[in-house]
């Protein structure tokens, strides 16, 4: 009989206390769980460690993809399962894993189900269903280096779906998820703005409209009754955010030229 392949959980997270407990109960059955801590001020810290988790410190902030490298480094086992504090396993994707890590080792990537929380109502259309991540994978493999919006680079490793839902509470608090979604807006256009990308004043509402159609209709947004409705407007604005803020520094910069 094959041996069983190890877990390890990784996770990066600042300032999570009211989230943590949930989510690290939800993975309390791996063989290790790693939090990287990014400077909390609560008692994440204190909570993690007293939920089993192996904790550490890096303060500096190089953006999402190098801090979730970062947190892998601490792992041990040879496969890694990526979540937020934000986010939970439910029992149906923890079986379904358990069934992964009973099977011999394999270069497979795992594409998980992740079900978004959005104003109390787990959306099931607007494009935030089924919402698939690959969380689920070889520690052979790492996280890209983008400041934000990061994803696995799995050097065309074969990917499978599993069952079962990764449950993400997205958006509880509407004014939290625009701070949020502001820094995300700002990290992706310093981003571009670094490769040089440039957009005008026509591609900023082109994108932003383009949003709003996106989430209401071809995804069926409409479907996610008033929360749908809400969603699709937040999206629109979070797209006007971002290519409006990388006009700004092209603007800005064309400007100091003069």
């Amino acid at each position: 009989m094959p041996t069983r392949q190890r877990l390890s959980v990784v996770m990066i997270a600042k300032n999570e206390a009211e989230l943590l407990p949930e989510s690290l109960a939800s993975v309390r059955w791996a063989d290790e769980i790693i939090v990287l801590d990014s400077g909390s001020s609560d008692n994440s810290v204190q909570i993690a460690r007293e939920a089993g988790a192996q904790v550490y410190h890096a303060e500096n902030w190089p953006g999402y993809g190098k801090q979730r490298q970062r947190a892998q480094s601490f792992a041990s086992h040879e496969m890694i399962l990526m979540i937020d504090a934000d986010e939970r396993v439910t029992p149906a994707l923890r079986a379904a894993i358990e069934h992964v890590l009973n099977a011999p080792p394999s270069p497979t990537v795992y594409s998980l189900s992740r079900s978004n929380l959005f104003l109390g109502r787990f959306m099931r259309h607007s494009g935030w269903y089924p919402d698939r991540v690959m969380r689920l994978y070889p520690r052979t493999l790492s996280y890209n280096d983008n400041l934000v919006h990061e994803s696995l680079n799995t050097q065309g490793a074969p990917v499978q779906v599993l069952k079962g839902d990764l449950q993400h509470l997205t958006c509880r608090d509407l004014i939290a998820f625009q701070r949020k979604q502001l820094a995300y807006a700002e990290a992706w256009a310093q981003e571009r703005y670094q490769r040089g990308k440039r957009c005008g004043l026509v591609s900023i509402f082109s994108h932003t409209l383009g949003a709003f159609i996106k989430t209401l209709l071809l995804r069926a947004g409409f479907l996610d009754g008033k929360q749908g409705w809400i969603l699709a407007v937040v999206n629109a604005q979070y797209t006007f955010n971002k290519y409006s803020a990388l006009w700004a520094l092209n603007h800005s910069t064309a400007k100091g030229r003069v």
